[in-house]
């Protein structure tokens, strides 16, 4: 569609997206997001806020979601790379607790458009990386939650093979089982 070829995954909603990228000997120019070409390809959604972190290598950020206020997010690394992991905690999906990854990187310039309902991480593979997303709704503390990285029901494939170690954040060591969420997605 015009600038962006849309890889619908093996998750209802969940999408890798691949822009069209312009080159030449002094650089390169791409879009990132275009309204009209997401909302031919049926992601029809308003941004209302943008993020950037930088991370070094082995910084795992995640399993993320929000309880109410769910956000979809357009996902992208503009320096580095990451293994970017979505899990749907969808109640009513057929693919409840299942998972998808892909890498993202400043070569591959491609992009994961997460909807609501999932939760969503991400480890650090470069030695750092920079991640930048657009959210559907605003950040809301009170209603964060954090699904564990390693939760055997999901099972999540990490590439941990040149990984030291796994760095997380307090709130993701304490991460919630599958089994235990109560949510309304």
């Amino acid at each position: 569609m015009g600038n962006f070829n849309f890889i619908e995954t093996d998750i209802k909603g969940l999408y890798i997206v691949e822009s069209k990228v312009f080159g030449d000997n002094r650089g390169f120019f791409l879009e990132t997001y275009n309204a009209n070409a997401f909302k031919e390809a049926g992601l029809d959604m308003e941004f209302v806020q943008d993020n950037h972190s930088k991370s070094k290598k082995g910084v795992l950020r995640g399993m993320h979601f929000q309880s109410k206020h769910s956000q979809g997010k357009l996902v992208r690394v503009t320096k580095g790379e990451v293994y970017d992991v979505a899990v749907d905690l969808r109640k009513n999906s057929p693919t409840y607790g299942k998972w998808q990854g892909v890498y993202l990187s400043e070569e591959n310039k491609r992009m994961f458009y997460v909807p609501e309902g999932f939760a969503h991480g991400f480890l650090v593979t470069s030695e750092e990386a920079e991640f930048l997303y657009k959210c559907t709704d605003f950040y809301h503390p009170e209603f964060e939650g954090s699904l564990m990285w390693n939760d055997p029901a999901v099972g999540i494939q990490w590439p941990l093979d040149n990984i030291e170690e796994v760095l997380l954040s307090d709130k993701d060591k304490k991460g919630t089982f599958l089994k235990d969420l109560h949510l309304d997605f």
